[in-house]
């Protein structure tokens, strides 16, 4: 865990475990949060097709909104547990490294 913190820049066990949970609570609720966002929107699993395309279909559509809520749930709940400044800048590092740099 030393090599963590020091890659990380943090100083105390109780602030990576504070991560650690950040991060476990933003990939478990913007899971759950996707399938009521494509229900609102009128993009129910029942209105896709019974053919193996139309579920892969679905689930390529939510795995796709998974992302842009992951990214603003990872902020929100570092700001939350006290940890904006890492998660921000972490935020940043992640989307500069897949090419959305630009947003910043």
């Amino acid at each position: 865990m030393q090599k963590l913190k020091e890659r990380w820049g943090i100083s105390s066990n109780l602030q990576l475990i504070i991560i650690f949970v950040v991060f476990a609570i933003t990939g478990s609720s913007s899971v759950y949060v996707a399938k009521p966002f494509l229900n609102i929107i009128g993009l129910e699993q029942a209105k896709f097709p019974d053919f193996w395309w139309g579920s892969t279909l679905y689930w390529i559509l939510r795995i796709l909104l998974i992302f842009p809520f992951y990214q603003v749930l990872l902020v929100i709940y570092g700001w939350l547990f006290g940890q904006f400044t890492f998660f921000w800048a972490f935020e940043k590092k992640m989307l500069k490294r897949i090419g959305l740099g630009f947003l910043f």
